[in-house]
Formats: structure tokens, sequence, C-alpha cells
């Protein structure tokens, strides 16, 4: 919006032309978001605690989290809030990726927003039926996918590879299906890496900018061209939007640090995870998501590693799944457990980046 106000403007005032610049508005986008959080943060806990919309806790985890019972939770829907509000103000309206990725961001928190809304006024951790959820997931993959697919470009199937700069196939329609497990994994993984105060957060944080510079040099043709990565015109706008989410995920790390004032929710989980998913869609990183979010991979994997284990074997490889919680059974403090993530999330950035350069 400020973008298409100011451009008018430029001829009589030259200094407006900062409201175009790409960095600029990312920048803004990140600072309106935790502005938000930090100004608004406190009274929405307390309207959360007034109605009583509280966190219920599984007995079968570690005891210690018994305390938490009765936190306020949802609070993933200020960062919500807070990134529509930015992107509103600060996106290029005008560009595809930005409402394509938008839909899939408030669909997957309105799946979450109805599940947190089932287990509080039921006063239990079960929410949607499981299948139900899933199916949600899927409709809402589906739809994302299919609107890439027929509005992408002609590299849109392609499948490229870390450490290799040519696509190594072209998936053709099996880039649908492919893609839709994708989006479904990758929001339920986000959604399983929710459990500790200040986990999710941090490493969303460490996820968001890392996709940050990424659509920002995808978007770019002299930087795409020099690294070798496929150049997609549209993508650097979505700059605007992980930095909008990094952004709200600091503001709101502010209230949910140890010991947490309010807990996300599905609400923000399940969002941000499918933000993340179709991000890497559009960008081409579909593989190398799974390096950026390698914590979210080794979470996820942990609980199927679990249930297939005790389905097969009736005996369970982990203490307890998912696998932050196997090492606090393990004796690992909630906070060191914390940190110990950030530090592996961080490794797996690093990584991720260093693909740019080697290939």
């Amino acid at each position: 919006m400020i973008r298409e106000l100011a451009l008018p403007l430029i001829k009589y005032f030259t200094p407006f032309n900062v409201f175009t610049y790409l960095t600029f508005r990312s920048a803004f986008a990140a600072l309106t978001t935790l502005l938000i959080c930090f100004l608004f943060g406190a009274a929405l806990i307390e309207f959360l605690r007034k109605l009583k919309i509280g966190q219920s806790v599984r007995e079968d985890g570690p005891q210690t989290h018994l305390a938490k019972t009765g936190t306020p939770t949802m609070g993933g829907v200020f960062i919500i809030f807070s990134v529509v509000i930015a992107m509103l103000l600060w996106g290029d309206l005008h560009n595809k990726t930005i409402w394509i990725t938008l839909g899939a961001f408030l669909a997957f928190g309105a799946i979450g927003f109805i599940d947190d809304y089932l287990k509080v006024t039921r006063h239990n951790s079960a929410g949607l039926p499981a299948w139900v959820k899933l199916a949600g997931q899927f409709a809402v993959a589906i739809i994302v996918v299919l609107i890439i697919y027929f509005t992408g470009e002609e590299q849109t199937t392609l499948l490229y590879i870390p450490f290799f700069k040519e696509p190594v196939w072209d998936m053709g329609w099996l880039w649908i299906p492919f893609a839709v497990i994708l989006v479904v994994g990758e929001s339920n993984a986000v959604n399983f890496s929710d459990g500790l105060d200040g986990l999710l957060a941090g490493l969303l944080i460490i996820v968001f900018l890392t996709l940050a510079i990424l659509t920002y040099i995808t978007g770019r043709i002299d930087f795409s061209e020099y690294l070798g990565i496929p150049y997609i015109p549209e993508a650097g706008e979505l700059t605007v939007f992980c930095l909008a989410a990094a952004g709200a995920c600091v503001g709101f790390l502010w209230f949910n640090a140890h010991p947490a004032e309010v807990f996300m929710g599905d609400v923000g989980s399940l969002s941000l995870g499918g933000l993340i998913a179709v991000v890497s869609l559009i960008t081409k990183k579909e593989l190398l998501i799974l390096v950026i979010g390698g914590v979210f991979v080794l979470e996820i994997a942990s609980v199927m590693i679990q249930v297939v284990s005790f389905k097969l074997r009736k005996k369970r490889v982990f203490r307890m799944a998912p696998l932050h919680h196997h090492y606090e059974l393990m004796g690992w403090s909630e906070i060191k457990t914390v940190i110990r993530f950030w530090i592996l999330g961080g490794l797996f950035a690093i990584i991720a980046l260093s693909t740019l350069k080697i290939q």
C-alpha cells in the first residue's frame, strides 16, 4: 500500500523513492510486526487470560510441564495479525506470489485456530480429529500447489538438488503430489517442534532470516546468475514476507521465552509451517528447505520412527517423541534443550547457505 501511494509522489519529492526499495520495505515490515507484537502482546495475553483460553498439557509428558497448564495459548493469532498488517502496508500488492503465500498462510492458520479452539473449549489436548486436521491440510495444500502449477514459470516443475547448479529432473505433473506432500509435511514438522518455551519461535527466526536471504537473491537476476541458482522474477517480494514473519517471531519470543507467558498454539505453528513450505516451492528450494529446517525434519522423523517402531515391535525408540521431549526426559533442562536446538538450527542454516557457493 505504501509503495503504491509513494510512486506518484516521487516526481514531486524524490526521497519517496526509498519506499520502492525492496530492502527498505523488508526491513520496515520486520519492524512493523515487531512493534505490533511489543505494543499489543501484553494486552492480548491478558485478553486471552480473561477468556480462560489456557493450554492443556499432556499428563504423560515431562512432569515439569504440568505447571504450564492454563497458560494462555493461541498467541499465534497476533503473529498472523501483525504479518498481514505488515504485508498490506509494505508489500507490492500487484505481486501474485504475495497473494498466493498470504492465502496459504491464512488458510493453515484457520485450521490451527479451529484445532486450538476445540482444545480450549473441551479443556484437553485433543482438538480436531487427526484425519479431519490432515484432510484440511491436504485440501489447502492441493489448492495452493495447483495455483502455483498453473500460474508459475516454466521452471516450476524442475527439481533442484543442493550442491548442483542444473536441475536434475523435470517432474512434470508429478511435481503436484510431491509439492502437496512437502507442504503438508513441513506444516506438521513445524507443529511438532512446538513444545518448549521459546523453542519454535527461535528456530523460526533462523529459518525466516535464511529464507529472506534466499528470496532476495532468487529475485535478482545478477545474484542468481552469479550463484547459479534459478531466477524467479517475482520471488524477491517474498523477502518482505519472510522478514515480516521473522520480526513477528522475535516479538512473540519476547513473551514466549522461559517462563512463557503465552503459547503459539496450532494457529501459529501450522500457519508459519505452511508459509515456509510455500516460499520454498515458489523459490525452487523444495529440497534445500529440508536442510534449512533440519531441526523440523528431525522432530517429525522422531515421531514417525516412534509410531512405526511401537506398532511393529511394541517398543519405543525414544523416551518420548517429538525429539525435544526425549532429551528432557534424559535429564536436560528445558532451557538447555531449547538453546542447543537453536544452535543446531543455526548450523543447518549455515550449511544450507553454503550450498549456494559450493556447487
